[in-house]
């Protein structure tokens, strides 16, 4: 075990070396060599494909294929855009991000947790949202993020270390109700990804998006509800290549005085917005739909 223990550790930090050497590369080459990729992916390996254009399709039920076919196109080139754009984030220097980073009414969190209240952030896989790691220097609160552990430990290793990079604590979803309901625990903000399919399937939770009928995950408002938290969506738009606007958009201060789906009725509304706003941010290779 300790042997196997040595070698996770000795390639964790060749991986992370060899991440941080492609990171000081410019730009300008890592996007070239994104495009190239996307080329491949889109017209050779033709990555989940088909999963893309039926879930653009069926999203979008009033374009035409023409159109349906340039947001795909679109997607796949901004998705490999995103990796480069991550890897960049590994070396970047912080002034530098604070030009390409614009972030909207961050106070909204400042007022919320001087009122002694833990703020969920929730939010969709729209534009590059690796990049809100960036967060941790924009505000003097705690932030964690919320995510499901890879089965890598290596990977799991590498990916906290990218994250965690100006200050974001990471936190294992089996352990956010934990924390997030402590009655000793600070005031934090807690990120997530809310725009998954669930595990198991609450039909109380299940709504129409993106003209589909839709299970979302019901942990994130009842955690809210039950820890008496205060609720803001995250809208990600890109402003041009490598630039974003990320906005705080406030969905409740009492959660504990909404109604059962009425937050995630909301949040599903804003995500939706957010989506139309940009139909080639949004992750299509997930297979939203499958069940």
């Amino acid at each position: 075990m300790k042997i196997k223990q040595a070698l996770q550790i000795v390639a964790f930090w060749v991986l992370y070396m060899v991440t941080y050497a492609i990171s000081l590369l410019p730009m300008g080459f890592l996007y070239t060599i994104a495009s190239f990729i996307s080329f491949l992916v889109y017209h050779g390996v033709g990555y989940r494909k088909s999963v893309v254009y039926q879930n653009v399709a069926r999203a979008f039920p009033e374009k035409r294929y023409g159109e349906v076919q340039a947001i795909v196109k679109k997607f796949y080139a901004s998705f490999l855009a995103y990796f480069a754009e991550i890897i960049k984030n590994v070396s970047v220097p912080v002034a530098v991000l604070d030009k390409k980073l614009k972030f909207e009414n961050l106070e909204l969190i400042d007022q919320y947790i001087n009122s002694g209240r833990s703020v969920i952030v929730c939010l969709g896989h729209c534009g590059n949202w690796e990049m809100l790691n960036f967060m941790s220097h924009k505000i003097s609160h705690q932030i964690y993020a919320v995510y499901r552990p890879l089965r890598s430990v290596v990977i799991d290793r590498l990916m906290i270390k990218l994250r965690s990079r100006f200050g974001m604590r990471l936190l294992a979803d089996n352990t956010v109700a934990r924390l997030l309901l402590s009655t000793t625990a600070s005031p934090a903000v807690y990120l997530l990804l809310a725009d998954q399919s669930p595990r198991t399937k609450d039909k109380k939770y299940r709504f129409t998006f993106l003209n589909q009928p839709t299970y979302f995950f019901s942990g994130m408002e009842k955690l809210a509800r039950k820890g008496h938290n205060s609720v803001i969506y995250l809208h990600i738009t890109q402003l041009s290549k490598g630039n974003y606007k990320i906005a705080c958009v406030p969905v409740c201060f009492h959660a504990e005085l909404t109604a059962e789906g009425e937050i995630t009725r909301k949040y599903i509304g804003l995500l939706t917005e957010n989506i139309k706003e940009e139909p080639y941010g949004w992750l299509w290779t997930h297979k939203r739909w499958k069940r």
